[in-house]
């Protein structure tokens, strides 16, 4: 049985995949500092299910915290833990960031180094790494300019994971995540943002007109591919791959949807657009079809539906 880590495993998707792996009847060591991003409280109730399984071992630490012999042996190392959002990436915060999303990822890099038990690192990366590229499809080989502070973290730790890989032989594999939701879905997410905002019958914030694009992605499709470069045994996997959809969506397309799926008639307040977001995302995945057999199945109606039903059976959790 492989030696598993988990790093933020009480977040939206480290929590996610921690269950999928324990249901698969994986061993599972998760590690998790309890940020103060968001509410404590909402991590916690991330794990609560996953605290109950003899399978899954807790460690409550930050990464940098961590004894030598929880890594040893260690086959599949998932490395999700970061500080996240980009319009908190601005200022004084800068040094969280470099701080959890730098050298953090540097720090596990040394260690696993040396570790000859490892079959894959895989490092979650952002399709904030790409900034607002002149090409409409965004695949792999592009050249990057992020434009956040956040962006620039994520694509400083995508270059260190590519460093140690050809300079040490680490089996790293950065996954670029395209905008990520579902249940469990961070609450300063716009999805989460505006379904609370419809169960709450508040106005929901919209930066900018609505025009914006995004390629959003459903939690189950991510975990199934986080899964497929984990447990890869072909040595050629490609250290970069991107993860989204594959589909664009027009923003004020999606507040439809959600307007539809809660029967609110929604109440939208236009902000201007805020530094750091990107205008348009479309992920080219066919690199993940061909090293990951990904085939991404969630449409984007169906996984709304499911991140408002699982809001409206955690209101307790979300809203106290």
């Amino acid at each position: 049985m492989k030696k598993i880590i988990i790093t933020g495993v009480a977040g939206f998707i480290g929590s996610s995949l921690a269950e999928r792996m324990i249901r698969d009847g994986f061993d599972v060591t998760g590690i998790d500092c309890f940020t103060a991003y968001y509410s404590p409280r909402i991590k916690q109730a991330n794990i609560r299910n996953l605290l109950t399984s003899k399978k899954f071992r807790f460690i409550e630490s930050d990464v940098t915290g961590l004894d030598d012999s929880v890594l040893d042996g260690v086959e599949c190392f998932f490395h999700l833990a970061a500080q996240p959002g980009v319009r908190n990436s601005w200022g004084e915060e800068f040094r969280e960031y470099v701080f959890n999303n730098i050298y953090a990822t540097q720090y596990i890099l040394e260690k696993l180094k040396s570790q000859k038990s490892l079959q894959r690192l895989v490092f979650a990366s952002s399709s904030s790494v790409y900034g607002n590229s002149s090409e409409k499809l965004l695949t792999e080989t592009l050249s990057l300019k992020p434009v956040s502070p956040y962006g620039i973290t994520k694509l400083t730790a995508e270059n260190l994971c590519t460093l140690y890989r050809d300079m040490f032989g680490v089996p790293c594999v950065s996954l670029r995540f395209f905008t990520v939701y579902g249940p469990r879905q961070r609450p300063d997410m716009a999805f989460h943002r505006f379904l609370r905002a419809c169960l709450m019958r508040n106005e929901i914030n919209v930066f900018g007109d609505g025009s914006q694009t995004r390629d959003f992605t459903y939690i189950d499709d991510i975990v199934s591919a986080i899964l497929s470069a984990g447990f890869s045994t072909d040595s050629s996997i490609p250290g970069i791959i991107n993860l989204g959809s594959g589909k664009r969506i027009v923003l004020n397309e999606a507040l439809d949807m959600i307007s539809e799926i809660t029967g609110e008639k929604l109440r939208i307040n236009h902000l201007p657009n805020e530094k750091g977001d990107m205008t348009d995302t479309l992920a080219d995945i066919s690199l993940a079809g061909k090293a990951l057999g990904y085939s991404p199945s969630y449409s984007l109606y169906d996984g709304l539906k499911a991140e408002y039903e699982w809001m409206c059976k955690n209101r307790d959790v979300l809203f106290s």
